[in-house]
């Protein structure tokens, strides 16, 4: 597979055809072996061309493994799945085989979750992936990778033309809340969720580390890209009938990838996260109703703090919630 991704590396950056004797010398590997990850990534049905001048590389490529890889600027590996039970539980088990900068994705989940074990649709068209990591930073920040994941989807909607926010903590919307909040304090009877927008994706993030550091950390992301939303539950909805058309998913998924490491691959980047968070946020400024295993708090949601802990004003005082299952009420006036 190294050969393979490095031979697409290498294609990407010409304009035209390589010869084989090119790649050959360029990568360091026989010509035999140039012509094998040709024909491995044809049968990946990633089409690579050929001319009497050379290889060319495809200007569609496809959504795979190959395909996700080419050109993507981001330090992930991709394993690649049509089907399969959890992209998350696969990466628990690449955990175990001393794996890192690992991304799995997969066209189908046969045996996805959300947060609270919810049920999730994860049907073929959707962009199904977990990325596992072994940041070097204390456990107390890891929520800021949950942040960070919902930052990189919300990025990469909006670039295939969703104008997708973010819920606290982790849901990712579209629609106009305004339309959808009730005139009373209570959430909206015809948004059972209490989201005050329909659900485009969600992130489950998994760990662990000692006291003190992170030892891995896998970030699972649901979006549902070409999906018709009539298939998914009650408040739901897709890239594609919310943009009226299909979206790549291919570019979808290596341009969540590019801003999620963007956003990870330091200590100091970290930092940056809680601001392009708080800049696509429909959370703050809003009422809110906050389930939380001490009880409910409600107010009007006037930040996040590190590690992404929701700051609420409430008729008690202002509280810190940092976890929790949100429901958005009407406008705080």
């Amino acid at each position: 597979m190294d050969t393979r991704r490095a031979l697409l590396d290498a294609l990407a950056v010409d304009d035209g055809p390589v010869s084989g004797p090119a790649l050959a010398d360029s990568l360091g590997v026989s010509r035999a072996a140039v012509w094998k990850a040709v024909e491995g990534l044809r049968e990946e049905g990633f089409a690579v061309e050929s001319t009497p001048e050379g290889y060319v590389a495809p200007d569609d490529p496809g959504y795979s493994g190959a395909g996700i890889a080419f050109g993507l600027d981001a330090p992930y590996s991709v394993e690649y799945h049509d089907r399969i039970g959890s992209t998350n539980e696969r990466a628990r088990e690449l955990v175990g085989d001393g794996a890192a900068d690992v991304a799995v994705v997969a066209d189908e989940q046969t045996g996805s979750r959300g947060r609270l074990d919810r049920e999730w649709v994860a049907p073929s068209g959707g962009v199904w992936l977990s990325v596992l990591t072994r940041p070097d930073v204390p456990t107390a920040r890891a929520p800021l990778f949950t942040l960070a994941a919902a930052v990189a989807t919300t990025d990469a909607a909006r670039e295939a033309g969703v104008d997708a926010r973010i819920k606290w903590p982790n849901d990712v919307l579209v629609g106009d809340e305004a339309d959808e909040a009730d005139e009373s304090d209570e959430a909206d009877d015809s948004d059972p969720t209490g989201r005050g927008g329909r659900k485009l994706a969600g992130i489950l993030t998994e760990m662990e580390g000692e006291a003190d550091r992170v030892g891995w950390l896998v970030v699972g992301v649901g979006v549902n890209a070409n999906i018709d939303p009539e298939t998914l539950p009650a408040g739901a909805t897709s890239l594609s009938a919310e943009k009226g058309a299909p979206v790549d998913r291919r570019r979808f998924a290596a341009t969540l990838l590019e801003r999620y490491a963007e956003l990870t691959k330091s200590p100091s980047a970290l930092d940056g996260v809680l601001p392009a968070w708080r800049e696509r946020a429909s959370t703050l400024g809003r009422r809110v109703r906050v389930d939380t295993a001490d009880g409910v708090v409600e107010g009007t949601a006037v930040d996040v703090a590190e590690p992404g802990a929701l700051v609420v004003d409430t008729e008690e005082g202002r509280r810190r919630v940092h976890a929790g299952d949100c429901e958005h009420l009407r406008d705080a006036e």
